[in-house]
């Protein structure tokens, strides 16, 4: 009776078995591939990534900034060291790294730093107590409490050529900036000194100028100077968009700001006037604000002000939030906005910052964002070679379909023509062919022609696959059943063949979507494929080819590299898994 009992109880599980589908028994297979089902988390995860990220990551594929150049992955830009919090004097915004000074006159650095001599900060030995502080591109400029003007960081151009007047102090210097490959100091009396490269900053003083300087802004284009009439004056003698200044604001102008592309004066009455390129919005000055600023500092595209109750808003660009002025920011006393980056001190020493913190994944050679373009080269990548794939098993199906039903000349002609295709040398044939298009094409039309020749080119595979399948299941009862009701042919192979071999099929092309993603980024990683500005895991790869990058930049190859290795590996688990599940007896061979 037990034995009945245990063979009773073992017949509905038997039962389900049976009344289990071919479909279903594939699928519970699959389920239990581990290794297939990683490779499906891994891929879908990628997939969804690279797909919906890019609405909340927007890229401009046209941007580059070199002052972002090779910037290492972290966000650390912002993080305030704890002896300047409640200790600060003076703060100042590099292109990727921060400089302070304490009220002790200790120097402290943080961020990503584009030259290592940016470490090497002068002893206090050397510099005494240090009281204002600047940083520009990659070199910082600094004076102590005597007046004496210390430098260090890039030392090119002429940028460790300060003047000899500043070198020996007993100057009583009111300003000093660091800027994109030139410095400038401004003493007391109003005379400005700078040194550095003049290559992109000619600095040409008009008439009755020197002596008479209050304070000066700077750009990569233009050197402004605010005069003690209250008078704005651009120290050039070429006419641009900086020099259009509004007659009534001269003669009544108590600060200057200036962007990289348009220019800030701040008046007696607490307005802010603003001229220039409207770029990114910098000119749209918040009208609630008006007559209430007492100061103006300004970044690369943005404007940060002091109102006359302490505390701070900012406008312009705010790709890396830093327009966004939090409201924690009260009782400012100063402020210093520059680059992409805002540190406002408070009275009681404090620090508050907002903007650019840092990069996920770093940057490239023209200081694009990698993180957001791994996202859409992602999605290019994929695009092509899902597109590649559904030409290829398109055309293999026929062609098999038709070849292996048909048989005889039929079969034979279009073997041959299998055979002439797979011949051809995919990458030679690539090259020779964009070679001759050269840039008669769109870069659209290039990613077209991209994946009709992937497709066109790697269908042969699928179509022997296909047409031994079908060779197979001609012979069945079904389809001599079908002949027998007087279905067509076409009907025979693709409605009643053809759902029979459909999950070979689809193992193949997902094999296949793998080679083809591979074969753009291979045809993109040697300049023959998918071209800048547009990006792919690919064209991401080409800097790999150079030996600095691959020692001192890794980020800029091994990311690409991992991204599309752990996308490739995980579509090949998932074929491999598919495989298993549809012929258990190929884990045996």
């Amino acid at each position: 009776m037990a034995a009945q009992r245990m063979v009773m109880g073992s017949l509905p599980q038997e039962e389900d078995e049976v009344l289990q589908s071919p479909m279903q028994m594939v699928l519970h297979s699959f389920v239990r591939d581990k290794i297939a089902m990683v490779g499906v988390i891994l891929f879908v995860f990628i997939f969804l990534c690279c797909v919906i990220l890019p609405y909340f990551f927007p890229i401009d594929l046209y941007y580059q900034d070199v002052t972002q150049s090779n910037v290492a992955p972290g966000f650390g830009m912002l993080t305030v060291p704890n002896g300047l919090q409640g200790n600060a004097q003076d703060m100042s915004v590099g292109s990727s790294f921060s400089v302070g000074v304490d009220k002790d006159g200790n120097v402290y650095e943080w961020g990503t730093f584009p030259n290592e001599k940016l470490k090497n900060i002068p002893s206090s030995s050397e510099t005494g107590k240090l009281v204002q502080i600047s940083a520009g591109l990659d070199h910082v400029v600094a004076v102590n409490e005597d007046g004496q003007i210390f430098t260090w960081g890039n030392d090119r151009m002429g940028l460790s050529n300060i003047p000899m007047e500043l070198r020996t102090g007993g100057n009583d210097i009111k300003q000093i900036l660091a800027g994109h490959q030139i410095s400038l100091a401004l003493t007391e009396d109003g005379k400005m000194y700078n040194w550095g490269s003049d290559y992109l900053l000619r600095i040409t003083y008009p008439e009755g100028v020197q002596g008479n300087i209050d304070k000066f802004a700077a750009s990569t284009n233009i050197v402004m100077v605010l005069t003690k009439d209250g008078e704005v004056v651009p120290l050039t003698t070429k006419t641009s968009a900086y020099t259009n200044i509004p007659e009534e604001i001269q003669g009544n102008v108590i600060d200057l700001a200036i962007t990289d592309e348009s220019a800030a004066a701040v008046t007696s009455d607490g307005r802010v006037y603003t001229w220039g390129n409207n770029i990114k919005k910098s000119l749209n000055v918040p009208e609630e604000i008006q007559g209430q600023v007492t100061a103006i500092s300004a970044g690369r595209y943005h404007y940060t002000a002091i109102l006359q109750d302490g505390s701070v808003v900012s406008w312009g660009d705010n790709t890396h939030g830093q327009a966004s002025a939090p409201s924690s920011a009260t009782s400012v006393a100063s402020v210093d906005a520059g680059y992409y980056a805002n540190y406002a001190i408070q009275e009681d020493g404090s620090v508050v910052s907002w903007g650019l913190k840092g990069y996920l994944m770093g940057t490239d050679a023209f200081g694009r964002d990698l993180f957001r373009r791994i996202l859409v080269g992602g999605r290019m990548t994929m695009t092509v070679g899902a597109i590649s794939v559904i030409i290829s098993t398109i055309i293999g199906i026929i062609v098999g379909g038709v070849s292996g039903y048909k048989g005889g000349k039929v079969d034979n002609l279009l073997m041959r023509l299998t055979e002439i295709v797979s011949s051809i040398p995919f990458l030679p044939f690539c090259i020779i062919l964009s070679s001759i298009l050269g840039n008669s094409i769109s870069e659209t039309q290039r990613i077209i022609l991209i994946m009709c020749i992937l497709g066109l080119l790697s269908w042969p595979g699928i179509a022997r696959l296909v047409r031994g399948s079908v060779l197979a299941e001609r012979e069945q009862e079904f389809v001599t059943a079908a002949k027998s009701l007087g279905v067509k042919e076409t009907g025979i192979i693709f409605r009643h063949i053809l759902p029979n071999i459909i999950t070979v099929i689809i193992v193949n092309a997902t094999l296949n979507f793998a080679t083809c993603m591979l074969t753009e980024s291979s045809l993109s990683f040697i300049g023959f494929g998918v071209n800048e500005p547009n990006a792919t895991w690919g064209n991401m790869l080409t800097g790999a080819q150079n030996g600095q990058v691959i020692e001192n930049y890794w980020w800029r190859w091994v990311f690409p590299a991992l991204m599309l290795g752990i996308c490739t590996i995980s579509i090949n688990c998932i074929g491999d898994g598919l495989r298993d599940a549809i012929d258990p007896k190929s884990k045996e061979r």
